[in-house]
């Protein structure tokens, strides 16, 4: 498909942009301790601008180091000092013909005491954030103006380093969203009570960057369409902010929505529809004359190019889908749409970002490790070897592109007909598709890699040893835990329910509280009372925890139910035993149909004949080395492919 209004060279303010592609905002918390742009958050930035980007924008990058922290290892503009580091950022950019802007910020509310210094987080009054849970106390009129002064010296000093423009952030709910909105701002001085008091704070703000960095110097502000809070900023709300935004003479505004207070709405999960908001951008669109970006969950060129022909907006906002895939652009534009690795909305990003690490996707093992395992590091020293890899699941399929890439002549086997593992069975529930896309997009990278395939192939040592493999991978996969307990034989597992191979009767209860468990009770949960037994206090494992409460909705809105804290004891005729993990009282579930989704334990076929065969020349990866998640499996696919025989 030709992408014509994506690809479509323009203008934005006085800058020439290549495409309507921009990479928005995220944290990646890739900066040095010093809040300077070090070598792996250059190398991540450069490589989402050679993949086709054609405006980026930083993460949310720190303007007051008091109160304003946001994520740890946050880029910042605070200091001087960080112009020559910021300046090597930029040249990284333009290099590939991509435009460069940093998005200040500053969280208010929304930033926990113990990323400032267990100081008392600050907002505009002293309504607390729900999620973060801790009163803030409101600024003084003195202290907003000194943060007016921040936010200009932040804007300066990225000017100083060349960048090509800055973005406000005054959407999320974060410090100037909390003066926008009267749900959070209830002042009686000059920056609160009525509308012009509430857009006093930016309206300093941009008067300010445009006083110091000239009124040409480009300024996004990112603007909420709805904060979907009762009390929060509407539709209406937000399309008076904009036309006043307008009026002020900023370049374009980048339209978001939610706060944390309204949960899923700011970074949705795999149940939001693509595409979802693009009604909060079209009418703002159709109530100014600047530019507007939309972020509308985009996961497919198609769909961006559709918004763009429709006049939804007038620039695409590519976020998660730059972390899946670099190349995005480049793919998109090169009509190899299927290549792109596609955002699961699985919030894998996120979950590892709360954690206090930088940035991880599910689906690219390379993401925020660029400038340590990028491709450019790849010892290309296989020079027609043959290695095999056993188990066409996600570790042996990224195993076997991995060394491909580096030269080697790979052989992949699998013993079913079809590439992909588990990850087939786990594309079945509710909102999973796009695993199966993913599947899709394996297949093709691995035909254009010239890695030959084996489909239907039960491969042995034997099966190996004719290939002239140097070296195999076994990555076979996990098999189901099945306990030894009474009666287990009764019950069914969750992999054979999602192939459709054992049929579900009557009531259910579902044993295990994982991702597998829940996500089996979704499916069978609007045709049977499913009962989900977890030996645990915490049902969804590291699963996000906006994932779980919707999993968790799902089951019980159909009339099932969660037990957790109980221990599987005896699977009966009628039903399943189970005893209290603390108290040990005994209790009895009824239902037809027990399904087992209770994890999995390596699976290791022809172990012992494969390591006579190949000594230390056997690699094991994904479920056989170590049982986990579809992100445990690629990485150690990708990273034990990338230092195999790395002399």
């Amino acid at each position: 498909m030709s992408y014509t209004k994506l690809f479509e060279p323009n203008k934005l303010g006085n800058l020439e942009l290549k495409n309507r592609i921009v990479m928005t905002p995220m944290g990646c918390s890739l900066a040095e301790v010093t809040g300077e742009p070090g070598p792996r958050m250059i190398k991540y930035y450069a490589d989402r601008a050679r993949g086709g980007a054609g405006l980026i924008m930083t993460e949310i990058t720190r303007i007051d180091d008091e109160t304003g922290v946001g994520t740890p290892n946050q880029l910042s503009v605070t200091n001087t000092h960080v112009i020559g580091q910021l300046s090597r950022l930029v040249e990284a950019v333009h290099a590939y013909d991509t435009k460069l802007f940093v998005q200040l910020h500053h969280p208010g509310n929304q930033t926990p005491s113990r990323l400032i210094g267990g100081k008392q987080p600050v907002s505009a009054s002293d309504v607390t954030c729900k999620v973060i849970g801790e009163k803030p106390r409101a600024l003084t009129t003195e202290e907003v103006e000194g943060l007016v002064k921040k936010f200009v010296t932040g804007a300066v000093i990225a000017q100083k380093a060349g960048v090509d423009g800055v973005e406000i952030h005054a959407a999320h709910g974060y410090l100037v969203s909390q003066f926008l909105s009267p749900h959070t701002n209830k002042r009686t001085d000059k920056y609160g009570g009525s509308f012009e008091g509430r857009m006093r704070f930016v309206t300093e703000i941009i008067y300010g960057i445009k006083a110091y960095c000239g009124p040409k110097f480009p300024i996004s502000v990112r603007i909420n369409g709805d904060d979907f809070l009762e009390d929060g900023i509407t539709m209406e709300d937000a399309i008076a902010q904009a036309k006043y935004l307008e009026a002020l003479g900023i370049t374009c505004l980048n339209v978001s929505c939610g706060t944390y207070d309204s949960g899923a709405t700011i970074i949705e999960p795999n149940y939001f529809a693509e595409g979802w908001k693009k009604h909060l951008a079209a009418n703002i669109k159709k109530a100014v004359n600047i530019p507007v970006i939309a972020v509308c969950n985009i996961k497919h060129p198609a769909v961006a190019e559709q918004l763009l022909e429709e006049g939804f907006a007038d620039y695409v906002g590519i976020a998660r889908g730059h972390l899946a895939d670099a190349e995005w652009g480049n793919k998109a534009k090169a009509g190899k749409e299927v290549l792109i690795r596609k955002c699961l909305g699985c919030m894998e990003c996120f979950r590892i970002l709360n954690d206090g690490l930088p940035l991880g996707c599910t689906l690219n093992p390379v993401l925020g490790r660029e400038f340590e395992w990028g491709d450019e590091k790849l010892v290309k020293n296989g020079a027609g070897r043959t290695v095999a890899v056993i188990g066409g699941g996600p570790a042996g399929m990224e195993a076997a592109l991995t060394l491909a890439k580096r030269g080697f002549r790979t052989i992949l086997f699998e013993a079913k007909e079809k590439l992909g593992g588990t990850v087939n069975l786990a594309a079945v529930p509710p909102h999973k598709g796009m695993l199966a896309e993913w599947v899709e997009t394996m297949e093709a990278q691995l035909a254009e890699a010239g890695v030959e395939v084996r489909l239907g192939v039960r491969a042995d040592a034997e099966t190996v040893k004719a290939t002239g493999a140097e070296a195999v991978f076994l990555a076979a996969g996990g098999k189901p835990i099945q306990p030894v307990l009474p009666g287990i034989e009764r019950a069914v597992t969750a992999e054979s329910v999602l192939a459709g191979i054992s049929p579900v009767k009557g009531d259910v209860v579902v044993v295990g509280g994982g991702v597998t468990g829940l996500e089996t009770a979704e499916t069978l949960a609007p045709e049977h009372k499913v009962t989900v037994v977890e030996m645990l206090n915490k049902i969804g494992g590291n699963l996000y925890p906006s994932i779980v409460m919707h999993l968790a909705q799902e089951i019980m809105k159909n009339g099932g139910m969660i037990a957790k804290g109980k221990v599987l004891t005896e699977v009966a005729e009628n039903g399943v035993k189970v005893k209290d993990a603390v108290s040990g009282e005994e209790s009895f579930i009824p239902a037809e149909t027990v399904v087992l989704a209770m994890g999995v334990r390596s699976n290791r076929p022809n172990l012992e004949e494969l390591r006579a065969a190949y000594g230390d020349k056997l690699i094991l990866v994904g479920d056989s080395a170590k049982p986990g998640q579809i992100y445990d499996a690629l990485h150690c696919g990708h990273d034990r492919a990338f230092v195999y025989d790395a002399r």
